[in-house]
């Protein structure tokens, strides 16, 4: 039986992907399939992923629509495992990752959702803020507990609730925070999520980066409009306001001025995504029809 599909939506990335199915080979699984959503212009993945078709059940999808939601909902629709995740084509799975996510869920028939944080390559957490403490998932603390490419699902459940919103996360103006609406749309009916600090998913930090502040507008305006919808508390999204505000003064008088760009983008995103008037529409989402699943 399928215990795992691990979806991945990639464009532009070679070696980085390459890596990557190598990092899931050495899980020592054969219960894994690996679903390759190829947002690519041209072939150039067709040689480098012919070494994993057998040994990672891995699956070739094309996709001319360039959005990294669209291309996981794509991968989800045909995944067969038990369990479902949406792994980043440069992040890398460290060893006993999937028997540390496999035990989890098998200890708690209830856990529907696990999730994780980054860790950084070269030690220690990565980008973005994390609880300290491991435990539920909730509207408060989610923003501190998900990332995309360490979030585990239930495969049933993903598939009900409509997989991820179309309109958000990268190749959209939402630029983020598609994870964090994904989960909550789960914990607000009901569903447990739960975040372990200990379930670690190796990935770039590209905090500050030119990368960073190029994006800093989109993924502002994700975070803003995802906050807006789900109606979080005015003490939790107040926090989203001044930390940016903080780090612009603090950057300019220290006359950084990349990190400067990067605050003041950040925070203007924010305001204008929680400031859309469509933001709570979409919160309930059709229910995505998948695969039959393995006896």
């Amino acid at each position: 039986m399928m215990r795992f599909s691990l979806v991945v939506a990639t464009r532009g990335r070679t070696e980085e992907l390459v890596a990557f199915l190598d990092s899931v080979l050495a899980q020592g699984r054969t219960d894994a399939e690996v679903i390759i959503v190829d947002q690519n212009e041209d072939g150039r993945l067709v040689p480098l992923l012919a070494p994993y078709q057998a040994p990672l059940q891995l699956t070739h999808l094309r996709s001319s629509i360039a959005r990294a939601n669209h291309a996981r909902n794509l991968g989800l629709r045909q995944a067969r495992g038990a369990l479902v995740s949406f792994p980043d084509d440069d992040c890398l799975y460290p060893p006993g990752l999937l028997d540390q996510v496999e035990a989890a869920f098998a200890a708690d028939p209830a856990l529907m959702i696990l999730t994780g944080p980054a860790a950084n390559p070269e030690g220690g957490l990565g980008s973005g803020r994390w609880r300290e403490e491991g435990g539920p998932i909730t509207q408060e603390n989610a923003w501190t507990s998900v990332i995309e490419f360490n979030l585990w699902l239930r495969r049933p459940l993903a598939l009900a609730l409509g997989g991820y919103d179309e309109a958000m996360g990268p190749g959209t103006s939402l630029g983020s925070a598609e994870g964090n609406d994904l989960v909550l749309r789960a914990v607000t009916v009901g569903h447990k999520a739960v975040y372990d600090p200990a379930l670690r998913v190796i990935h770039p930090d590209k905090r500050l980066s030119d990368v960073a502040v190029a994006r800093a507008w989109l993924y502002g305006k994700g975070l803003g409009f995802a906050l807006r919808r789900h109606g979080v508390p005015a003490r939790i999204w107040m926090t989203f306001a001044i930390r940016p505000l903080g780090g612009l003064a603090l950057s300019l008088a220290r006359l950084r001025l990349r990190p400067a760009a990067y605050y003041g983008m950040t925070f203007l995103g924010r305001a204008r995504g929680f400031l859309r008037g469509d933001a709570t529409a979409g919160r309930i989402r059709p229910a995505i029809q998948g695969r039959r699943e393995e006896g």
